[in-house]
């Protein structure tokens, strides 16, 4: 059985010889430096959400939005926001254990899951990157293989830097935005599938629009 991340996926479509030999051999791209304040904001984020958890109440960013949802409750939240466990789905199929690690799952009136996911400093004012919403989109799809009813809708919680306040005696600012996005995880499937092929098959050739392939080219030569 081959443990294949959200992460992982996004590398197929990134480049599939990065992705072969990072899903199947375990050789990785290397890694950049760690975001330290986007970790800090995403540990005070879930901090606060938790306590609205712990209570069952809406945290006022979703009373604010008008979202009929309050923090969902379940035995394994940690385990499914944690990095190297998540949320899982073993696909027969393929033999891959899917998995990936959510930022927060609220829960409508009515038992609907809805994926959240928290971004330190996103894009642009009302901008999503495909890959995020391919990331919400896993997450959605992971969740109802396993059996719970999740909305189409999830929303991204953007923590940008204030910039015109500045260290206002010392304190730095925030402006907090609830993006929502609704999703299609149709794709998904085929892109498992794809997946195993890749790595059933031999090494993928260079891609030409990927800069680490080009980088170890140039030090092939």
């Amino acid at each position: 059985m081959i443990k294949l991340s959200r992460s992982k996926i996004e590398l197929l479509f990134d480049c599939p010889r990065c992705f072969w030999f990072y899903a199947g051999k375990g050789i990785a791209r290397p890694f950049g430096a760690p975001y330290t304040i986007n970790n800090a904001v995403d540990f005070l984020l879930k901090k606060e959400f938790d306590e609205h958890r712990k209570n069952g109440t809406a945290h006022y960013l979703i009373e604010r939005e008008g979202i009929d949802a309050i923090p969902f409750m379940h035995e394994d939240i940690d385990k499914w926001r944690h990095n190297f466990t998540g949320i899982q789905y073993h696909d027969p199929e393929t033999d891959f254990l899917i998995f990936g690690a959510v930022d927060d799952i609220w829960v409508d009136s009515k038992g609907n899951l809805i994926v959240v996911d928290y971004k330190a400093s996103g894009a642009k004012e009302g901008e999503l990157y495909d890959s995020y919403k391919r990331q919400m989109e896993v997450y959605q799809w992971i969740l109802r293989k396993n059996g719970y009813k999740v909305q189409d809708r999830g929303y991204f919680v953007y923590c940008r830097v204030n910039k015109d306040n500045g260290f206002a005696q010392g304190n730095l600012s925030f402006d907090i935005k609830v993006q929502p996005y609704d999703g299609n995880s149709d794709w998904v499937d085929s892109k498992i599938i794809e997946a195993k092929k890749v790595l059933d098959g031999s090494v993928p050739a260079s891609s030409e629009e990927c800069s680490y392939c080009k980088y170890a080219l140039q030090v092939k030569s």
